[in-house]
């Protein structure tokens, strides 16, 4: 009795691509001379050896019919070779089970093809399964039809099987590695996958063991590689009970190092893969007895569930790449969800900072200028330079957006060189423009590494020589936390600057050390009151009394100041009330909205013009 096909084997771990496709292969078609003689021996011999052969063969006509069969085949596929004759190879060796190699099998019977190569898997009457490798080519003698063969190639498809497996699995863990991984995420986000049934979603929890790196140092990689293994377990565990009440069990893989990740194929929802992760926190949470050692190990682990539509392997890695970082800087043993919003911001600020450099070059900054007025008369005193970059995509974006990634590339340096010369140049401008106005000076934000990545001191004597502005009318403003304790280069930096004639002023003081008995040994001229003092000055409601502490501490700062020849400049100023009681208790100069927004540098300038030179709202 012969057997039947059964078909590709779906076990991941054979090989695709001789499961699900022929080989089908052409070759010159060779035929005899007409009139050739025989062989010396006849058809006899030929019988002979057909019949005797080891490799199991029959001859099929044009019909598809089997005309003859050796013993071979007959054991191959049981029964014997005389009950073959007269059934149809196809049905036989389910030549018919796939369009492409049934098509080519009837292009050989009609002579159009010259041979046909293909694999099927066979069953035996007794059961077993067998991987045959099917040959059909057409007969030598110029007969009809064409000559079968069948060969046994279950031991070298078992070979392949164990050498794949091997090559797609962890050694440590025996869990899918990285390559199988993959493997099965772009076999899921293929359309076919989910076109026709699933939820036409997928999952991901990509996690990362924390403290992993200190059980290999202190206790050796053996017993890292046990712990390894025993986690594996336990990720399988929580995989199969997942699977429980779900179409497929989670696929649970080993990525390298102390990192899993754990697939989901035909997700649910976010809701699925949150529970999925909750149980991997809650079952790293007992300890492990590893080689006589007690160990405890938490994992943090990124989040990622989307449409498959649209998704990349590589995309859904990235995605879960980041969201596994948002976990370890939130705090580890914990998951965090991918956040849209938050990635998006993490990649502008990455396209900012790689363009950083080259929109300096091609000159994408700009200056705009907020008053700085005298609280006695309401007089415009001078401005501070505040820088924007006008991006070619983001359209127009404060310091507060770029100035932090410019103090991490270096490119701080360049940056604020552009803004000292242009702010500078302006102040000059103004001055000459305006010659019977006393000249307004010009304050500019300078940071900490501009003193240490270059000679700040000779490039300010560059500038103010080269647009013939005078040193008074400049002022270099520094946070309170990078000049409360400076020493060395960047103390030096700033005596130079004082005895130059450039006034230094420190901003927002009152939020960083407060180291008021260093205060009086530093080069210093100007307080810039941090806003949030200003804004305690603001009433709460109509009729609402002051906050009495605000005023006392506001009041004790200018009196300090005052007692060490500072000036005082209040930030943040927004109402009237907050700059009536400002001026009550001696604050020199005021800045804020209720005076002007930050304007360009032609606003500045018709200030200038009016004839009363005061600066009210704008």
């Amino acid at each position: 009795m012969s057997g039947t096909s059964e078909g590709p084997t779906p076990a991941a771990d054979l090989d695709r691509s001789a499961v699900t496709v022929s080989d089908i292969k052409a070759s010159p078609r060779t035929t005899p001379r007409r009139g050739a003689p025989e062989d010396d021996e006849g058809p006899a011999a030929y019988r002979s050896v057909f019949a005797a052969a080891p490799l199991a063969m029959a001859v099929v006509d044009r019909e598809g019919q089997v005309t003859d069969a050796n013993e071979a085949l007959g054991a191959l596929l049981g029964g014997g070779s005389a009950s073959l004759v007269g059934r149809a190879a196809a049905d036989l060796l389910d030549l018919a089970a796939d369009v492409r190699t049934w098509h080519a099998y009837r292009e050989v019977l009609r002579g159009r093809q010259a041979r046909l190569r293909c694999t099927r898997r066979l069953k035996q009457p007794d059961g077993r399964s067998l991987w045959a490798q099917v040959t059909v080519a057409p007969l030598d003698d110029g007969r009809a039809g064409v000559l079968l063969s069948v060969a046994d190639v279950s031991a070298h498809r078992e070979l392949q099987a164990r050498l794949r497996h091997l090559q797609m699995h962890d050694p440590v863990t025996r869990l899918p590695n990285r390559t199988l991984f993959f493997e099965r995420v772009s076999g899921a986000l293929e359309a076919e996958s989910y076109e026709e049934s699933g939820t036409g979603r997928i999952g991901l929890c990509y996690l990362d063991l924390d403290g992993f790196k200190a059980v290999n140092d202190t206790l050796g990689h053996r017993v890292g590689d046990r712990l390894l293994a025993a986690v594996a377990d336990r990720l399988t565990a929580c995989a199969e009970e997942a699977g429980r009440t779900r179409p497929s069990v989670p696929l649970v893989a080993r990525l390298g190092g102390d990192e899993f990740a754990l697939l989901v194929e035909d997700s649910t929802g976010t809701e699925q893969l949150a529970d999925l992760a909750e149980s991997v926190l809650k079952a790293l949470q007992a300890p492990f007895d590893i080689s006589g050692q007690r160990l405890n190990v938490s994992a943090s682990i990124g989040v990622v569930e989307r449409h498959a539509v649209g998704t990349t392997a590589t995309g859904l890695m990235q995605a879960a790449d980041t969201t596994l970082y948002w976990a370890k800087v939130d705090g580890k043993d914990r998951w965090t969800l991918f956040d849209p919003e938050r990635n998006a911001h993490l990649m502008t600020r990455q396209a900012l900072a790689s363009t950083l450099r080259p929109a300096i070059e091609r000159g994408e900054f700009r200056l705009d200028y907020q008053p700085l007025v005298g609280m006695a008369d309401g007089r415009l005193r001078g401005v501070e330079a505040l820088v924007r970059w006008d991006h070619p995509r983001f359209g127009l974006l404060p310091p507060n957006r770029f100035v932090a990634l410019a103090e991490e590339d270096g490119s701080i340096v360049p940056l604020g060189r552009w803004v000292l010369f242009t702010a500078c140049r302006q102040a000059r401008r103004w001055q000459l423009d305006h010659p019977g106005e006393p000249p307004l000076f010009v304050s500019v934000n300078v940071a900490v590494r501009q003193v240490w990545d270059s000679d700040l001191v000779a490039d300010v004597a560059e500038i103010l020589a080269e647009t013939g502005l005078a040193p008074e009318l400049l002022q270099l403003e520094l946070t309170e936390s990078a000049v409360m304790g400076s020493a060395g280069r960047p103390l030096q930096a700033l005596q130079a600057l004082s005895d130059m004639g450039v006034n230094i002023a420190i901003d927002d003081f009152g939020t960083g050390y407060s180291n008021l008995a260093y205060l009086s040994r530093l080069p210093v001229s100007v307080l810039k009151l941090d806003g949030s003092f200003v804004r305690g000055f603001q009433h709460e409601g109509p009729g609402a009394p002051p906050n009495p502490a605000d005023e006392v501490v506001v009041e004790a700062m200018i009196d300090l100041a005052h007692r060490l020849g500072l000036t005082v400049t209040a930030e943040c100023v927004e109402t009237s009330a907050q700059a009536t009681r400002l001026r009550s208790i001696g604050c020199d100069t005021g800045q804020g909205w209720l005076y002007s927004r930050p304007v360009s540098a032609d606003r500045i300038a018709e200030l200038l013009r009016s004839a009363s030179y005061a600066v009210g709202n704008s």
